[in-house]
């Protein structure tokens, strides 16, 4: 059984880092970030294949990069320049597909961790 568990978030300032870090206890196809704030659909983030290939949202690319450390069963979504556009809880997502468009099918999550950019 996959079980995932995030963690990283907290409060920063605009302009500000964080690096949010998910650990997971099965390999998958491919691993993935969601973000989703009260009122809004979930948003894939970025997402990266078992191969090392990665994909990002329009709206993060050049501020986020997601990687991976294998020999600590980890990933990671290293954010840049954070705004209070970025304020949301954020998933930690696993699956076994891989879209055209480079979207991660995942289908296993965590419990989220939350992000809260200030203006």
């Amino acid at each position: 059984v996959q079980q995932l568990v995030e963690s990283g978030g907290g409060s920063v300032q605009a302009g500000g880092s964080l690096r949010l870090s998910c650990a997971y206890t099965r390999s998958t196809y491919c691993m993935a970030w969601f973000r989703q704030a009260p009122g809004k659909e979930r948003e894939g983030v970025a997402a990266i294949r078992y191969d090392g290939i990665t994909n990002y949202a329009a709206s993060v690319k050049g501020r986020f990069t997601i990687s991976q450390d294998k020999s600590k069963n980890s990933h990671y979504l290293q954010m840049y320049s954070l705004t209070p556009e970025d304020t949301d809880m954020y998933y930690c997502g696993a699956g076994g597909g891989w879209s055209s468009v480079g979207y991660c099918y995942a289908d296993t999550w965590g419990q989220g961790t939350q992000v809260t950019v200030s203006s």
